[in-house]
């Protein structure tokens, strides 16, 4: 099998004013890697139907400095933590993960080789 999938918890970042919102705490997340679909894309499941794909190389990239590629951006947030920025006609998502969970996931899509026929 060559798809690479692993779950991993994020926060949704919000810019909510009411002191009295309730943090939804970690949410699930799929991280999605299928060579033989597309070898140079990642995806990122969000709880519901939001999934977002897009460059493999912006992930790695954006984990050491910011990045940007059409409505995706990524940046290290301190030490240990990383950003995730979708912008759709809906709106911003932003989504603050652990970077080893990134980092993880984006050494095990370098393992997996597509499927040749």
């Amino acid at each position: 099998m060559s798809v690479v999938e692993q779950y991993a918890r994020a926060h949704v970042v919000t810019d909510e004013d009411d002191p009295g919102a309730v943090d939804p705490g970690a949410i699930p997340v799929v991280l999605r890697y299928d060579p033989d679909s597309d070898p140079r894309s990642v995806r990122i499941g969000l709880p519901g139907t939001h999934e977002w794909t897009f460059s493999r190389a912006l992930l790695e990239r954006g984990l050491r400095a910011p990045a940007e590629s059409g409505a995706v951006r990524v940046w290290p947030c301190g030490r240990v933590q990383a950003v995730v920025e979708f912008h759709s006609d809906n709106g911003v998502e932003v989504v603050q993960f652990e970077s080893k969970a990134l980092v993880r996931f984006l050494r095990r899509t370098y393992t997996v080789e597509p499927v040749r026929t």
